[in-house]
């Protein structure tokens, strides 16, 4: 798979398939601008009100700024332009999509009475199924993936429930391993396109995306790149930045998620969700520490703004959040890593997004602006590029 000039894909020992710096990089430098091989909502499908979003790009719907476009069909299914609901006709809402959801609603669904992730399962397939008929070239790119599949409760269910969806021609393309392939790809591979913060602290996924080159970043508990999306802004893509600077040959990673969740969850969550345990020199500084569950029940830490699945993200109160930057900002000796928090940490209450230099201008101008790849806040960066305290170098 090619990638872009400011990356490279290779393989590292013990991480597997990895992107790297293919040239010094530079904080806010863009290094990859990802467009999703599809999308679909992360709303439970069976949701009594309609969603507030375009149900093809996922914009927010304005009815009093600007009139929307329903599917004549359904009419369950509204979008924001008539240009964006052409498009959906033949791409992710076809005939097939709009009679399959259709049905799933239906008062005697088979759905009626499942959990909420299992009915957003439903939606994935649904839309990874109409791929394969509608792009079979992205499918088969869908299928590349990282992802190994299990036998489960979820695919036995899901296949035996929308395999009958299907014309009898398209019935024989499926089974019950393709399915559980599809679950893991889904489950390894989806970025969430979240909500902003709101003053209450909670914050949820408005639609899940499969990126073919953004799902090859490993995780790293103190990433050097962050992605933003401006789904809002009329764009599905997926821009990943720079957060500080980095020699050639350094791997790029991001964090799957925010960076105050505390050692044990964080280990928790990358054991269960990926199947592996993080080694990152954050990780081993915090492993180190003998009080580090009495530091967690301290500070307490947010709920997982997942990339692949559909969970909700409560934000810490701003005095537990506050608690864990203290704790982790000791000194030197106890969290060398602790001016990342300081530097690179949006302080917005109930955000708690990564902040990373806007690009650098025409020139190659360094920027002097921070923005926060969750609220979208900018401020000036008063930082030293580079260098964080004491001479703390952040590229490692």
């Amino acid at each position: 798979m090619a990638m872009t000039k400011e990356v490279r894909l290779t393989e590292i020992q013990g991480r597997g398939r990895s992107l790297v710096a293919a040239q010094p990089l530079k904080g806010g430098q863009i290094v990859l601008r990802d467009s999703p091989l599809l999308l679909y909502s992360a709303l439970p499908l069976l949701t009594p009100s309609p969603p507030p979003y375009c149900d093809h790009c996922f914009k927010t719907l304005n009815p009093q700024t600007a009139p929307i476009s329903l599917c004549q069909t359904c009419s369950l299914h509204a979008f924001c332009t008539p240009n964006c609901l052409s498009a959906a006709q033949s791409s992710s809402h076809t005939q097939w999509v709009c009679q399959s959801l259709t049905k799933l609603r239906n008062c005697h669904s088979p759905l009626s009475g499942q959990p909420a992730d299992r009915q957003v399962q439903a939606r994935f397939l649904i839309a990874a199924y109409n791929l394969a008929v509608t792009s079979p070239s992205s499918f088969q790119v869908l299928l590349s993936l990282q992802g190994q599949p299990q036998d489960s409760a979820d695919a036995q269910f899901l296949h035996s429930l929308i395999s009958t969806l299907c014309p009898p021609p398209q019935q024989q393309l499926f089974s019950v391993e393709l399915t559980a392939a599809l679950l893991a790809k889904d489950k390894m591979n989806a970025f969430g396109l979240m909500e902003s913060p709101s003053e209450f602290g909670l914050r949820s996924s408005r639609a899940y995306g499969i990126y073919p080159k953004a799902s090859f970043f490993n995780h790293d508990c103190l990433p050097n790149a962050c992605r933003f999306d401006y789904v809002d802004e009329g764009s599905t893509e997926i821009i990943v930045r720079m957060i500080h600077d980095v020699p050639e040959g350094r791997e790029i990673c991001l964090s799957y998620f925010p960076v105050n969740q505390a050692y044990s969850s964080r280990q928790r969550t990358l054991a269960e969700d990926y199947g592996f345990v993080c080694q990152c020199d954050r990780c081993k500084v915090e492993a180190s520490w003998s009080d580090n569950e009495e530091v967690e029940e301290e500070g307490g830490s947010a709920e997982v703004m997942d990339e692949d699945q559909d969970q909700e993200m409560e934000g810490e109160s701003e005095s537990e959040a506050g608690s864990d930057i203290e704790v982790e900002a000791q000194g030197e000796a106890d969290f060398p890593h602790a001016y990342f928090f300081v530097r690179f940490m949006c302080g917005r209450t109930n955000c708690w997004g990564t902040l990373a230099p806007l690009p650098p201008k025409d020139d190659g101008t360094p920027s002097d602006a921070m923005e926060c790849n969750v609220c979208g806040s900018v401020k000036k960066d008063e930082g030293i590029s580079g260098h964080g305290q004491n001479g703390l170098s952040l590229d490692g």
